[in-house]
């Protein structure tokens, strides 16, 4: 009896302790910061959040600062998932259209009446960067440009945000990566490119809900070359998660070809 009490009290302890040992940490929302937090649950918070989509549209009022001049123009956004990104921006009347796809980049605008088709050189290499579709898509999307559940990370202690870098020997670029404590959602993004006076931020300074899914509403980038500051400044105001969608893009004729 007393064995078969002593056995029994030790299989419940030995179930417990596997259960409780294998159980999944979870990171809660708080106000302020975990610090030491366990960095593969925090992942998992951070990747609940990404929006799962087929096809997006919006209307983007753009706003640029260089510092001497603000400009602003009105974009017509579209966009489908992993096959292509659609912008048409206007000043009263249409001024220029971009198409991005996995492959290749192409735009046209109508003052000096040039176009480009190519690939991603055009966004690279002003910067020396090495950005394809993806990672474009991800600006929109709210998405880190490095996945921080991909390699190792260390997190760095901070009273507002969770903080991630990553670590280790990696080629390319080494963002610094900003997370909501409550939410979860990335707030803020920053790069720095190597072997340049250049460093970009991406800031996430509002979202909205559609479907149950966070999507940026307001996206704020701010290039840093060393001695001066450009911005942009995406509002999106109106915002549809949609299935009909077309994306018509046609160089017109009489266009000059613009040479990088």
């Amino acid at each position: 009896m007393k064995n078969s009490f002593f056995k029994s009290g030790f299989i419940l302890f030995a179930y417990l302790l596997l259960f409780y040992g294998c159980k999944t940490v979870v990171v809660l929302p708080t106000k302020t910061p975990v610090k030491k937090v366990n960095i593969e649950a925090l992942v998992s918070k951070i990747r609940s959040n990404y929006p799962k989509l087929d096809k997006l549209r919006s209307r983007i009022k753009a706003t640029y600062d260089d510092g001497k001049r603000e400009q602003q123009v009105i974009i017509q956004f579209r966009m489908e998932n992993k096959k292509k990104l659609w912008l048409s921006a206007n000043m009263l009347v249409p001024i220029a259209k971009l198409m991005i796809t996995p492959e290749q980049v192409s735009f046209y605008e109508k003052f000096q009446k040039t176009y480009f088709i190519g690939d991603f050189d055009l966004i690279n290499k002003p910067f020396g960067t090495n950005f394809g579709y993806s990672d474009i898509e991800k600006l929109f999307l709210g998405k880190p440009y490095l996945d921080p559940g991909i390699g190792k990370w260390k997190q760095i202690s901070n009273p507002e945000y969770y903080i991630l870098i990553p670590q280790g020997k990696r080629s390319g670029l080494k963002p610094t990566l900003f997370f909501d404590p409550v939410s979860f959602l990335l707030k803020e993004q920053r790069i720095i490119i190597p072997q340049t006076n250049y460093s970009i931020s991406i800031k996430y300074l509002r979202h909205i809900r559609l479907q149950g899914k966070a999507i940026p509403s307001l996206i704020k980038m701010i290039l840093f070359d060393g001695s001066k500051i450009k911005s942009l400044e995406l509002e999106f105001t109106k915002t549809y998660l949609t299935e009909g969608l077309s994306f018509p893009f046609e160089i017109p004729q009489g266009y000059s070809k613009l040479k990088l």
